[in-house]
């Protein structure tokens, strides 16, 4: 089981770098989406930053379990806001890739806690 965290945990966090990358850069496609979500431009440096430190804790959390829990749970919650934002805005299309990833951060969960 502990193989199944490693990748997922690695998955999940390539895949938060290279949103935090991808945000941090601004480019147009990313400035228009989070304005049409409704997010302040200045929220940004946060979800940067909550990215990096999702990403960083998870694989943290392969050494020290209380810390990969803590990392999933703050992803659970990050990308449930990110759905619930895409769906505010009636973008269901958006809202599919951040379920998704609700989904594999509550598995990162269920998985570092059964390898405790």
């Amino acid at each position: 089981m502990f193989v199944s965290l490693v990748v997922v945990t690695v998955f999940m966090s390539a895949l938060l770098l290279v949103s935090a990358g991808a945000k941090s850069l601004r480019t147009r496609h990313i400035t228009e989406q989070m304005s049409t979500l409704g997010v302040p431009q200045g929220l940004m440096a946060l979800l940067i930053g909550a990215q990096i430190a999702g990403a960083a804790g998870s694989i943290a959390g392969l050494w020290w379990g209380p810390v990969g829990i803590a990392a999933a749970i703050g992803l659970t919650l990050y990308f449930a806001g990110a759905v619930a934002f895409h769906l505010r805005v009636g973008d269901r299309k958006g809202a599919s890739p951040a379920a998704v990833l609700t989904v594999a951060s509550v598995a990162l969960i269920v998985l570092r806690a059964a390898t405790l």
